[in-house]
């Protein structure tokens, strides 16, 4: 697999997706685990149009990461939120 690349705005841009995701006491770690995670499942958001991605954290959080689509090649993610979702019923 190619390398993917998870693009972060500055730690203290007021307005940037670290700030956001902090703000749901989620971390960039955790954002980036739910991404990657092989069973992680990705659709489009009903609301915003972008990609969500559904997915569990090592932390064993599962949120939902909406993201945009910045490049192809390398697979570039730019992650815009991330909050904790209940898990999904099995069955």
């Amino acid at each position: 697999m190619s390398a993917v690349h998870i693009v972060w705005d500055l730690p203290d841009d007021p307005d940037g997706n670290v700030v956001h995701i902090a703000g749901h006491d989620l971390t960039q770690d955790e954002v980036e685990d739910a991404l990657f995670d092989a069973n992680s499942n990705t659709a489009v958001s009903r609301s915003s149009g972008e990609s969500i991605t559904f997915g569990f954290t090592s932390t064993g959080r599962y949120i939902a990461v909406v993201w945009e689509h910045v490049m192809d090649d390398p697979l570039t993610m730019r992650p815009i939120t991330a909050y904790e979702v209940p898990e999904p019923r099995q069955g």
